[in-house]
């Protein structure tokens, strides 16, 4: 009996956030939740990434932002109230991804950009 499109979707989606969070963990103890229809990657229990429709994306902030846009990266972008909105996550580069030394430094970058959000949210309350 073949299974309905949407079980098909779902399993696919999850079959992708498997091969993420195994791939990541060849660099980091990296563990993915549901989000929004996506997931949240954490690293020692602080969202760095995530993965939106297929794609993987970076936290960024002044600190890594640079290196994305060199690449030619873009922000995660959902249309919300009529009108896009970006996202301080962007898209991770497939020869950073393909090179574990090189994804272990932007994992490394984009939980460092995720502490430095979190450490000024806790500061302004």
């Amino acid at each position: 009996m073949a299974q309905a499109p949407e079980n098909t979707a779902k399993v696919a989606k999850q079959q992708f956030r498997d091969a993420v969070v195994s791939h990541l963990n060849q660099v980091a103890p990296v563990t993915a939740r549901g989000m929004f229809g996506g997931y949240g990657l954490y690293l020692e229990g602080i969202m760095f990434a995530l993965i939106a429709c297929e794609t993987v994306y970076f936290k960024v902030d002044d600190g890594n932002r640079a290196d994305f846009e060199g690449l030619g990266m873009s922000p995660f972008t959902y249309v919300g109230k009529g009108k896009p909105i970006k996202m301080s996550y962007y898209e991770i580069p497939s020869s950073v991804w393909q090179d574990l030394p090189t994804l272990a430094h932007w994992v490394d970058q984009a939980h460092a950009a995720a502490r430095r959000v979190k450490r000024g949210k806790s500061r302004s309350r």
